[in-house]
């Protein structure tokens, strides 16, 4: 039996935020990680030499004095920091049409599109700048600053009178989709898809399911914050993280899979380990995903049966097919780090195995491989049905990694001779390591087809954050619900004193 103020289950990036946070308001926080590793979907692993990333590997604003980037917020506050390799262009996306340079600057940006199709760019300019407006209304309220309740419209009046006030020309666009946007301002084709892309590279939807304040959060940030990227790679933030739980005391258990969240009389009094150890607290905050937390950690009986319901019906963007390889690098001076490569045009950029990303973050960080070789990461979408393993399962793996292969061959034609060591990961693998539902990264939950699930549930004390509680699939989404929670948990005058230490 051990007690604490709170047990964060899971140490994801929205996991490690809150807890953080938590501890740093003076919390006595616990974090229980089922793996002997954290940083869940963003966690680092090596082999022979090689430093993987196992998800996320774009990042603006690490290293920005000011950022907007709720992590660097998050690591500031901690008093953390950590080194980044600052680049440009941002990648290349490659169309059977031919392939399209992604520049910070966005002048250049329309340059390029304008290649392709001078109309379609001026189009696109439209586009950008319209959304950009909402952006720069945005900009001026720190996701630091906000919460989960009511409350938020307190802090919103009191601290940030302007910004509302530059919100208002733009509070039609707050809740349409970025795709309606693109209705009023694009017909070249091309370019639709191009919007498309983009929206789906951010949210896993295309752009008539992702709302615009977040493609326009994007568009702004390369534009105006650094591209960077951690040195140590991902797992770099996480033991940033890390650091900054423990140095306002807070704790970590690795290896301690919680089984069971306890509940009684509708409250939750703390949770239970499948080792049998009991940790007592009366607030919990999960940072599994909607289906985990309300399926595996919860007794039916814990919640409304229609609120359970409607719950597990939430639907869950598709698993992906993974490929990490460590291949020789003789001959490739000029590569660079980030590709999307698109096969086929006449299918959806959503059909399995078409949209492939490609990131190759040893041309900016050589340490994350032996000398002469990269480190390199493709992936794709891959339905979780209809795999199970058995005596097909390695050849599965194979045909399903074909797709990648074709598409690292449009930017490493030899790329099979180079390899020198492969690594496979289907929906199974990315099910099991990462303790996910069906081994998706989120929520479907197209714009105008409903709200994100808040960090409330209808337990009292039990919380929830991460990809099942804000749009986006990436790792500002998680770290941004992580901050909302943990400043929902204390009072204002708490939130206003980090503020002012930080000048925002």
């Amino acid at each position: 039996m051990q007690d604490s103020d709170v047990i964060v289950i899971g140490s994801g990036i929205g996991g490690l935020c809150t807890a953080s946070l938590l501890a740093r308001y003076g919390k006595r926080v616990i974090v229980c990680e089922s793996h002997t590793i954290a940083g869940g979907a963003a966690h680092s692993f090596r082999r022979r030499g090689f430093e993987f990333d196992s998800g996320p590997s774009f990042y603006c604003g690490l290293g920005d004095v000011q950022s907007l980037n709720p992590i660097k917020q998050v690591l500031d506050i901690l008093s953390e920091s950590i080194q980044v390799i600052s680049y440009d262009p941002l990648g290349h996306y490659h169309f059977p049409e031919g392939s399209l340079t992604v520049y910070r600057d966005v002048e250049l940006y329309y340059q390029q599109i304008a290649k392709i199709t001078p109309q379609g760019a001026s189009e696109f300019q439209q586009f950008t700048e319209r959304l950009l407006g909402l952006y720069e209304a945005m900009k001026g309220i720190p996701t630091l600053a906000l919460r989960a309740d009511w409350q938020v419209v307190l802090v919103l009046l009191r601290r940030y009178p302007l910004s509302l006030v530059k919100m208002l020309p733009y509070l039609s666009l707050v809740q349409v989709a970025a795709g309606d946007v693109m209705d009023a301002t694009v017909q070249d084709p091309w370019v639709r898809r191009l919007i498309d892309l983009e929206c789906f590279l951010l949210s896993g939807l295309k752009a008539h399911g992702t709302i615009a304040p977040e493609i326009a959060f994007m568009l702004g940030e390369r534009s105006r914050a650094k591209i960077d990227y951690p040195v140590g790679g991902s797992g770099a933030i996480v033991q940033a993280l890390v650091r900054g739980l423990k140095r306002w005391g807070g704790q970590l258990r690795l290896g301690c899979h919680i089984e069971q969240i306890l509940v009684e009389s509708g409250k939750v009094v703390g949770v239970k380990s499948r080792q049998g150890e009991v940790f007592k607290a009366p607030l919990v905050i999960s940072n599994a995903s909607i289906w985990d937390t309300y399926n595996q950690l919860l007794h039916p009986d814990d919640l409304p049966a229609s609120y359970r319901k409607v719950a597990l019906e939430t639907p869950a963007v598709d698993s992906f097919m993974h490929l990490h390889l460590g291949i020789r690098a003789t001959g490739l001076e000029n590569l660079t780090g980030h590709h999307v490569v698109i096969h086929d045009s006449s299918q959806d950029i959503t059909v399995a195995g078409n949209t492939c990303m490609i990131s190759i973050p040893s041309v900016w960080d050589a340490t994350l491989a032996p000398e002469g070789h990269h480190v390199l990461h493709a992936y794709t979408l891959e339905p979780y049905a209809g795999w199970e393993r058995g005596d097909g399962y390695e050849g599965k793996k194979r045909q399903k990694a074909e797709s990648l292969y074709r598409a690292l061959e449009r930017i490493i034609p030899n790329i099979r001779e180079r390899v020198v060591l492969e690594l496979i990961g289907t929906p199974l693998t990315h099910a099991h390591y990462l303790r996910r539902y069906q081994g998706t990264y989120g929520p479907a939950i197209a714009a105008g087809k409903g709200m994100f699930p808040s960090t409330h549930t209808p337990i009292q004390g039990l919380y929830r954050v991460g990809d099942s509680t804000m749009p986006g699939i990436g790792v500002p989404a998680v770290a941004a619900s992580g901050i909302l929670c943990a400043n929902t948990l204390v009072e204002r005058s708490k939130t206003a004193e980090l503020l002012e230490s930080l000048g925002i």
